[in-house]
């Protein structure tokens, strides 16, 4: 997220003391922390590495041409078949080298083993529910610096670094704690609050703006048998794609920082409270589809696909996972957080959008250049090209649509990036803590509100605990935005 990262208005005075809002979701299954800890702990085992090639012009890595390389991919909204095309790349550059390609959704729970004995793969794709986690990871030395990768000339011109060719922020993204690149972000995200236009039209309204708004369409879509919102009810760390940019469009982006640097208080701020308080009120109003907290991402979505719910709060992967129940005039759109009043500090339009798809080469990895070489080839413009065509993504290359008719929900979120400008916002809790992202915030916090079994004073309170708790845990590894 993994990111699902998946992440990707304003408002009156007193409004900001009547409905806030909170967004979450059920009831999620996520790996326990002592799990994603020891999956980064082991020392042990083979270190092994094979001998590195002839750099060259065309090899600026120094691939051993005849090295094996090791690939795992994590199956999910994006399918594979981006990353086995960029890997037919690969074998042409090294035909003597054997590959191996595996695809999955349990990442943690097949790699645990292999990092503990010191033999994991050459390059992850380290997504999905069974993301391993990446600040334990960071913290623990298990990952490969791709400064090399970075500093490499990239494939379409030879004369450009690699990191020349990439979007803003996603280096910084790699970055946990100075100058080394931990992960590799390969798509280009943007989260929100997804919907069909042909809905909102069949209903003679517009996306809102305001949450005045955003309940009256919500009660206008329930008189007409329409919930107003669904979500991802076993995952509940879906509804922050919304609710986290909500949360700095009130208060400012600020408030976001403090949330992510563990500071004493940060989720008492006077804009967690105004946001809780109005995704809480979506729930006391009956705007919630019915079943909402048991059903997982696939369900929600397709029961938004059928028109059963106006909006879903996800990431731009969305248009792909769901591209199978999404009817042909759906005219499926993404908006920016819908805000609270005219006191917001940040304008309508304000978005969360980042890199997503973390890849990253392990340290104990044998064919460490050949898993960076292999990104290199992903980096370039047709793979980027090809993996935007495919999956209705944008990648982390600057670049790569042109000559590509774009998909409906694809042009919105472009369209969504440069209505946005400079107020995009990057949360890094799902980077840095995942236990606490996912399991605390997501599934004990936001998911128990939304079903009802908490308010919003007993949810931020319950959040700010686990977030003190975190801060105080000398085991796991710390970080500031810079």
């Amino acid at each position: 997220m993994g990111s699902t990262s998946d992440q990707h208005g304003n408002g009156g005075v007193d409004r900001r003391t009547l409905i806030k809002r909170s967004a979450a979701l059920g009831i999620a299954a996520v790996p326990a922390a002592g799990l994603l800890s020891a999956c980064a702990s082991g020392d042990s085992g083979s270190d092994d590495k094979v001998k590195k090639g002839t750099k060259s012009k065309d090899n600026p890595l120094a691939v051993n041409a005849g090295a094996a390389l090791s690939v795992v991919i994590f199956d999910g909204g994006f399918g594979t078949k981006y990353a086995t095309d960029a890997n037919a790349q690969y074998k042409k550059a090294f035909p003597k080298a054997k590959v191996s390609f595996h695809a999955t959704q349990k990442i943690q729970s097949e790699l645990q083993p292999k990092f503990n004995g010191g033999t994991p793969p050459d390059l992850i794709d380290n997504s999905g529910a069974e993301q391993m986690d990446m600040g334990v990871l960071v913290g623990k030395k298990q990952l490969t610096d791709l400064t090399p990768l970075l500093d490499a000339p990239s494939i379409d011109d030879p004369n450009k670094k690699v990191r020349d060719t990439l979007r803003p922020g996603i280096v910084e993204m790699g970055q946990f704690d100075g100058d080394p690149v931990w992960i590799m972000y390969y798509a280009y995200t943007v989260y929100g609050v997804w919907y069909s236009q042909t809905a909102l039209d069949k209903l003679d309204a517009q996306y809102p703006e305001d949450w005045d708004a955003m309940l009256a369409l919500c009660a206008k879509a329930k008189k007409k048998g329409i919930a107003g919102w669904t979500y991802a009810g076993k995952y509940p760390y879906y509804l922050p794609f919304s609710l986290y940019p909500f949360i700095a469009k009130i208060g400012g982006r600020e408030v976001l920082d403090k949330i992510d640097n563990l500071e004493p208080n940060a989720w008492k701020d006077p804009a967690v409270k105004a946001a809780f308080e109005a995704y809480y009120e979506l729930f006391k109003k009956g705007y919630i589809l019915k079943g909402t907290p048991g059903i997982d991402h696939i369900q929600s979505q397709t029961e938004w696909a059928k028109g059963k719910a106006l909006f879903i709060p996800n990431g731009s992967w969305v248009e792909n996972e769901s591209a199978k129940v999404i009817p042909k005039d759906f005219n499926l759109q993404v908006g920016a957080p819908t805000g609270l009043d005219s006191s917001d500090k940040m304008p309508f339009g304000t978005i969360w959008a980042s890199g997503g798809e973390p890849f990253i080469v392990p340290a104990k990895a044998a064919n460490a250049e050949g898993g960076m070489e292999q990104l290199r080839i992903m980096l370039s413009e047709a793979s980027s090209k090809n993996f935007t065509s495919q999956v209705k993504s944008l990648s982390a290359f600057n670049g790569g649509t042109d000559g590509i008719e774009l998909t409906p929900g694809l042009k919105s979120g472009v369209a969504a990036l440069e209505k946005a400008g400079d107020n995009v916002v990057n949360p890094r809790l799902q980077d840095w803590y995942v236990k606490l992202q996912k399991e605390q915030i997501g599934v004990a916090g936001l998911g128990e509100m939304m079903a009802g079994r908490l308010t919003p004073a007993e949810a931020i309170k319950k959040i700010q605990g686990y977030a003190d708790a975190a801060a105080k845990d000398q085991s796991i590894k710390h970080y500031k935005h810079q």
